[in-house]
């Protein structure tokens, strides 16, 4: 089979469907709608995982066209997204932002290896629970984040942990600036008001421009506020400018930039050994973001991605993107929505939002400088709620089995108390353990009555039969096969149907090896009925053959039957009539 690389698979399904002019003004509308509403997002989660608003900005510049022209979904926009604030915060923390571009570089060189080794199939077995859960504890997390620049509040040292934040706020409430407060809670009722009544302009823009007049004159009345430009800065000629720089990013590699000590990184195999966790955390939620979005795009546009596709792209934007100031990309769903809603057809749609961006960063850099930062906190508080599915988790708490509850809350606990990849990773743990749980109880051995089957009618005592039910996995085997080692001491043959068992794992066969030995020193004869081809071959791999006397294989129960009654003959014991074994039908 020759292998083919993933690559441009959007495009080829939009030549198929074949590309009008009615479907480039689509993606025009889109493209122009999506990238008004990307600009402000983007400056305001960079922010949020510790980098200067201007890196948003060129992850859209630079990652989210690459994505777009070598990933797998027509519709996908990427960009900067608020599931990753929770795992890049801490990277930024403690390696500087050199050491998160350089983890956004690992994690898009694991990205393309998962998508050559077409891989992308496999995130759809992350169980609903785990995903709800995560998102809903990100969601949690990230409006914890956002309630100091909201209120304005001064914190007292560094909070290493959500609970020490918690309390830190509650300690600087006394320092709550009326002005800062005042912007956010009105830019927060525009976010929530608006789209109820003119759902086609996007709120979060009109919510910055109120938000930016009204701190221009709350501050012309002598009631300040903090703003972007006070907050951040840029160098040029060796003069300092508030706000973002109006220019394009450079190259430079990642660890010639700045590390937790402001002085460049030095590369080196333990930096990579200790990027690596955060980095495949980093490519597992990019990964399982991306194919939700593309699977919510499919389901609104009535089309079909390719998910190794979407996660090579997904790859090649987050490899490079880090080369030109760019943080970690991946598709994002408000986004993706939005595009298909605004008539999109293909990704020239998500290419076209890099471009309005591209012109806000050359033409309206300097004006960024008046937003407040309290504004930009209410639209990700915005974020986080919209993300937290707060519905979603109300509407799966009251109609999900109990176990699938257990796990929603545990992840989302755990990615609040500690981080999002102990939270999938005891999440998956426990979703498995409960499903292997499930599916152990579904599997039993049952002593089957002499009135079960006119064969069993008449059977002398020394025949016992059973028959067991469902799946032989390590979960259910022992406890199954446990049931075939209780019976009268009178009992010389052992009739076991087997017809309702799919399959059957290392530790049946270890169950049933170790039965058949305890069988032959008793001198017991073990009969197997109905196995599936497949099963039977397992057994025999295992060693498990058809042995005179001692085990065989029959098709069902009226062979049985005459084989255990002629197991029983005294004078046959040892010695098999001519013609048996066709006539029973044994292998």
């Amino acid at each position: 089979m020759s292998f083919e690389l993933p690559l441009f698979a959007a495009w080829r399904q939009t030549l198929r469907a074949g590309y009008s002019l009615n479907a480039l003004r689509g993606d025009i509308a889109a493209g122009l709608t999506v990238g008004i509403i990307a600009i402000p997002l983007a400056m305001a989660l960079a922010i949020a995982v510790g980098a200067a608003p201007q890196h948003g900005l060129y992850t859209v510049l630079i990652g989210a066209p690459l994505i777009a022209l070598f990933g797998g979904s027509r519709f996908n926009v990427s960009g900067p997204t608020a599931a990753f604030v929770v795992i890049l915060l801490p990277i930024t923390q403690q390696y500087g932002l050199g050491g998160l571009l350089l983890c956004t570089l690992l994690a898009g060189l694991i990205l393309i290896s998962m998508g050559l080794l077409r891989l992308g199939k496999l995130i759809s077995f992350v169980p609903y629970p785990v995903v709800l859960g995560f998102t809903a504890g990100i969601g949690v997390v990230i409006a914890t984040l956002q309630l100091q620049d909201f209120l304005g509040l001064q914190l007292a040292g560094d909070p290493q942990n959500y609970l020490e934040r918690v309390a830190s706020l509650g300690q600087a409430l006394p320092s709550l600036q009326l002005g800062d407060a005042l912007v956010g809670i009105i830019c927060l009722a525009v976010l929530i008001v608006w789209p109820r009544y003119i759902p086609r302009i996007p709120a979060h823009l009109v919510a910055l421009l109120i938000g930016a007049l009204l701190g221009l004159f709350l501050e012309s009345i002598g009631l300040p506020l903090a703003t972007l430009g006070e907050r951040f800065s840029y160098t040029l000629d060796g003069i300092e400018h508030p706000g973002i720089p109006p220019f394009l990013p450079t190259f430079a590699l990642p660890w010639n930039l700045p590390g937790p000590d402001g002085q460049p990184l030095t590369l080196s195999f333990e930096l990579i050994r200790q990027l690596m966790a955060p980095a495949f955390a980093i490519a597992m939620l990019g990964a399982i973001e991306s194919l939700l979005c593309a699977v919510v795009a499919d389901g609104m546009a009535g089309t079909k991605h390719d998910p190794n596709a979407e996660l090579l792209g997904q790859g090649i934007g987050n490899l490079v993107a880090p080369l030109f100031g760019g943080i970690t990309a991946t598709a994002a769903i408000a986004r993706t929505a939005t595009n298909v809603r605004a008539g999109a057809f293909s990704p020239l749609a998500a290419i076209i939002h890099c471009g309005v961006v591209l012109l806000a960063v050359l033409l309206l850099a300097p004006l960024f400088s008046y937003l407040p930062m309290s504004a930009l906190a209410a639209l990700l508080l915005m974020v986080a709620w919209n993300m937290s599915e707060a519905r979603h988790v109300v509407h799966t708490v009251k109609i999900a089995p109990r176990s699938d509850v257990l796990v929603l809350f545990t992840c989302l606990v755990l990615t609040v108390l500690f981080d999002m990849v102990l939270a999938v990773g005891v999440g998956l743990l426990l979703a498995a353990g409960l499903f292997i749980k499930r599916m152990s109880d579904l599997t039993d051995t049952a002593s089957l009555p002499r009135g079960f089957h006119a064969a069993l009618q008449d059977l002398p005592e020394g025949v016992s039969a059973y028959a067991i039910r469902g799946p032989l996995f390590f979960g259910a085997a022992e406890k199954a096969l446990s049931v075939l080692r209780r019976f009268p001491a009178e009992v010389k043959v052992v009739i076991v149907e087997m017809s309702a068992v799919p399959m059957l794992d290392m530790t049946a066969l270890a169950a049933l090896e170790s039965i058949r030995d305890d069988y032959r020193r008793q001198g017991i004869g073990l009969i197997l009925v109905g196995t599936h081809p497949r099963v039977r071959l397992k057994l025999r791999r295992a060693g498990i053959r058809r042995s005179e006397g001692r085990l065989a294989f029959v098709r069902d129960l009226n062979q049985a039957r005459l084989r255990a009654l002629h197991w029983l003959k005294p004078e046959q014991q040892h010695t098999e009539q001519p013609g048996l074994a066709a006539e029973t039908g044994v292998p």
